[in-house]
């Protein structure tokens, strides 16, 4: 949405981590619930099976949360306590004469280690409260021959943009900076939100997202860069959403022959149509035109 690409790249590492942690998180779980005996001999605290499946249960249901739910940032919170209380277990094993003070010396600077993880993970979730971890993001560009003036005027205003976004079935301008955006969803499904501009630079950007407790958790840009040599415009166009039921949902809507991926790139190459030659020729024989559009690559792309 903008973004610079340090940035951007920042934003990829802290999903990686949240992965990571949602692993590991399953990795010790099923250690302390299949294996206490063995992990607590590891760890210098003797055998303590009860108390370890228990702290394996809790880790094995903070990573199921971390790497099933979309908004993950609950369940490393829910990492962080788990981590204070592994600390102070082991604080308190060291007194224990079973106990083996140098295995736990060395397991309570791994779980500090940790904790440290868990802590600046937490801390980015809470600095960007959008952030979702199973969003899907989708990034396209096509190159114009018309000006970035032209095409920032037709995409800013909305409504236009349904005649080329096959997943759109109509956007509505609002009061202020606001729309109201239906699209397709599978099986004959609608699925409507409301979005706000964030960011309009006349001939150069058009940002937005949806409101809070909207249906569909979606942002988008599209950049507008005067090609070299004079030779058009080239459109970057960088959307990200959730769908309703997820990753599921995303499955669902593949099944449908709508992968965001692909669509996105037969929606450019539709706009590139529309703006250079006033109509977009449809193909496989529908009646608004010739049996064969004037681009080759389209034509081809739309039949893969």
């Amino acid at each position: 949405m903008g973004n610079r690409n340090g940035k951007g790249m920042k934003h990829l590492d802290e999903k990686k981590l949240v992965r990571g942690l949602g692993w590991f998180s399953l990795g010790l779980g099923l250690a302390g619930i299949l294996a206490p005996r063995r992990l607590g001999k590891a760890i210098g605290v003797g055998d303590r099976s009860l108390l370890l499946q228990l702290v394996g249960l809790r880790e094995l249901v903070s990573g199921i949360g971390i790497l099933t739910r979309d908004d993950p940032a609950p369940w490393i919170k829910g990492r962080v306590a788990g981590d204070m209380l592994d600390l102070a277990l082991l604080g308190a094993a060291l007194f224990s004469e079973t106990s083996d003070a140098g295995k736990i010396t060395m397991a309570t600077a791994a779980v500090a280690g940790v904790t440290a993880l868990d802590v600046r993970c937490s801390r980015a979730l809470q600095e960007r409260p959008g952030m979702r971890l199973h969003a899907i993001r989708v990034r396209k560009t096509v190159t114009i021959n018309r000006s970035p003036e032209e095409l920032y005027r037709f995409w800013r205003q909305f409504d236009n943009l349904p005649q080329f976004m096959a997943h759109l079935e109509s956007v509505q301008s609002l009061e202020g900076n606001r729309s109201h955006w239906v699209a397709k969803g599978p099986a004959g499904t609608s699925v409507e939100w409301d979005a706000e501009l964030i960011n309009d630079k006349p001939g150069e950007l058009i940002a937005w997202r949806s409101l809070e407790n909207s249906q569909v958790d979606h942002a988008g840009s599209v950049r507008f860069e005067r090609a070299t040599g004079n030779r058009g415009t080239v459109v970057k166009v960088d959307l990200q959403y959730a769908p309703p039921a997820g990753v599921i949902g995303a499955s669902i809507a593949k099944l449908f022959g709508e992968s965001p991926d692909k669509q996105i790139e037969v929606d450019l190459l539709r706009f590139k149509q529309l703006i250079e030659t006033g109509e977009i020729a449809r193909t496989e024989g529908q009646p608004a035109g010739r049996s064969r559009s004037t681009s080759r690559k389209f034509d081809d792309f739309i039949r893969a």
